[in-house]
């Protein structure tokens, strides 16, 4: 196949939220984003969008990598094979060494641009699909017991089967707030905690004395970060499955937490793995550790939400319930039909690529300030 890019295009949006999300502490309204559009000769488009975290730092903010991308990334790549990901993606990690959330964008472009021209959806061009359908998990905030059971129901009503409780805000609160969900929905939804690394392994001991009564999935992130030691201690002692999340920032840290025997599950998505290929990698790997994944980031737009669903329908290793929901949190879509998985699941189609298109109008009307 003779292609070659012929024009990058990159967009820097803030998507407002329905309402104020927190997350790890730290709360947003809106979600900034980067949008690329990469076109070939033959006039075939390839998109994609990244969505750092509200707690991205420099070079990794949203407006940064949209600069990265414009100014240095775009100007580099016009003219080569977007075929050619393993080459392309060597160029990229030279031009962007500190940001790889710029990598993966590009590189995803290419993919759905490449899976457009060969006319195959993206499961396709990953191997095929194991499943026609994905599932969803739904979300519960620090909510005091009675809303937090409220809204427990309202993800059992409209068809979810999986949700995860926010804590991290006091183990009394946060084993109040566990047994009303439970209550509340009895055995009809798997719950997970998730403590997004705001306490330290002795404490994420105590509430899962608390919390061992209400028969939980997992419990994610019950350390900082980089304590791998004290994720470990967690896991051996909690007598509950431990998720590492924010411990995974790549493939080697991936390796780090198999080796330490720190988690039960692990959790990424694609830009913090730094792409797609390399995310389906992480993917080969945990499974050969006999580890499931669990695929999503919490606040995606219809693009990058598209390309983990279509890389966990890739994999039979992958945990159901997936994270990425971020079309449920924001008021609008950049794409031109909107992405549902209001009912807690999506089947897939036999569309070309990421089989969505970008709305212009849109685009301008969330371009960021």
């Amino acid at each position: 196949m003779e292609a070659r890019i012929e024009r990058v295009e990159t967009f820097a949006v803030e998507m407002p939220l329905a309402g104020t999300f927190t997350s790890a502490g730290i709360s947003k309204q809106a979600v900034k984003c980067v949008v690329v559009r990469a076109t070939a000769g033959d006039g075939t488009v390839g998109i994609s969008s990244i969505e750092p975290s509200a707690g991205a730092r420099s070079p990794g903010t949203a407006r940064e990598l949209a600069i990265a991308l414009h100014e240095r990334v775009a100007p580099a790549i016009v003219g080569q094979d977007p075929t050619n990901l393993n080459r392309l993606v060597e160029q990229l990690e030279a031009l962007t060494p500190a940001q790889p959330g710029a990598r993966a964008a590009v590189e995803m472009a290419c993919i759905d641009l490449t899976a457009r021209m060969l006319g195959v959806p993206l499961t396709t061009y990953l191997g095929g699909a194991l499943h026609t359908s994905v599932q969803f998990n739904g979300w519960i905030g620090m909510l005091p017991p009675d809303e937090a059971a409220a809204e427990a129901l309202r993800w059992l009503e409209a068809g979810f089967r999986s949700a995860k409780i926010k804590v991290g805000g006091g183990i009394e609160a946060d084993r109040d707030r566990v047994a009303a969900v439970r209550a509340a929905v009895g055995n009809a939804m798997k719950l997970r905690i998730d403590a997004n690394a705001l306490y330290d392994a002795e404490t994420s001991l105590e509430l899962a004395a608390l919390v061992r009564p209400y028969d939980l999935q997992l419990f994610e992130q019950p350390a900082p970060k980089d304590d791998i030691a004290g994720l470990a201690r967690v896991r051996r002692q909690a007598g509950i499955p431990i998720m590492a999340d924010e411990s995974i920032s790549d493939h080697a840290s991936l390796i780090a937490v198999i080796k330490a025997q720190a988690a039960d599950f692990v959790k990424f998505g694609i830009e913090q793995a730094g792409g797609l290929l390399r995310a389906a990698r992480m993917l080969a790997t945990a499974e050969a550790a006999g580890i499931p994944v669990v695929i999503g980031h919490g606040f995606g737009l219809d693009p990058s939400t598209l390309a983990e669903i279509m890389l966990a329908a890739s994999s039979s290793n992958v945990l159901a319930g997936l994270e990425c929901v971020g079309p449920l949190k924001v008021t609008d879509t950049i794409a031109t039909s909107r992405l549902d998985i209001s009912s807690g699941s999506f089947t897939l189609t036999d569309a070309a690529g990421l089989g969505i298109s970008l709305d212009d109008a849109k685009l301008e009307r969330y371009r960021m300030k």
